[in-house]
């Protein structure tokens, strides 16, 4: 079975700052803008790792969550020992998983569409 990688991190900025930002990690880190969807969020790349800068008001500002993309969910949350909750509000369908300490973890087997 291959190790899972982190894959993803979600990051909650203002809305009105969503824009700066992205030219802030393209210009200080050389990422790639691979997407804008339609409701705001914008994907870069370093080509390993991606980083969502998402926009949502129920939820504090900075890290909200990252991701694994993983070989077998099921393998991830029986190893785990918990049930996943499903990615409701996102773009992508991910699995939903909590640490010990209640940060969210999504794994999922195919990555991101970006």
């Amino acid at each position: 079975m291959q190790r899972p990688r982190i894959q993803h991190i979600a990051i909650n900025v203002k809305a009105e700052n969503r824009n700066a930002l992205a030219e802030y990690y393209r210009r200080v880190f050389g990422m790639e803008q691979k997407l804008t969807s339609e409701i705001g969020t914008v994907y870069l790349s370093d080509g390993f790792v991606d980083v969502a800068l998402i926009s949502t008001e129920r939820l504090p500002l900075g890290i909200n969550h990252f991701g694994f993309k993983v070989e077998n969910v099921e393998a991830v949350l029986e190893a785990a020992g918990t049930k996943a909750e499903s990615n409701v509000y996102g773009a992508v369908a991910e699995s939903w998983i909590f640490d010990p300490e209640g940060n969210r973890v999504d794994v999922d087997e195919h990555g991101w569409p970006v």
